[in-house]
């Protein structure tokens, strides 16, 4: 039967609490603009999962959409790591 959490091969789904478990480094970090910002270790909420436009399928490279309150970049799903919380 499954487990008590989201399977590691599942597709992550919206609204799951993840980290970032590989360095990413973003320019765009509203307090850190124009300036390398890595985002190893940040916490966030999946917002979208890009796989299909306008009802066709899609394989965008960097699919994930996590938000970090109001700032929101694109992951690949190996980028991060389902943290495990009672929803």
């Amino acid at each position: 039967m499954t487990g008590l959490g989201p399977s590691a091969n599942a597709p992550m789904q919206p609204g799951e609490q993840v980290k970032v478990s590989q360095s990413v480094v973003v320019f765009t970090h509203p307090e850190h603009r124009g300036k390398p910002f890595d985002l190893l270790g940040q916490q966030g909420e999946v917002f979208r999962v890009l796989n299909d436009w306008k009802g066709r399928p899609i394989s965008p490279t960097l699919p994930v959409i996590v938000a970090f309150g109001k700032f929101r970049a694109h992951f690949r799903a190996d980028e991060l790591e389902r943290l495990g919380g009672a929803a």
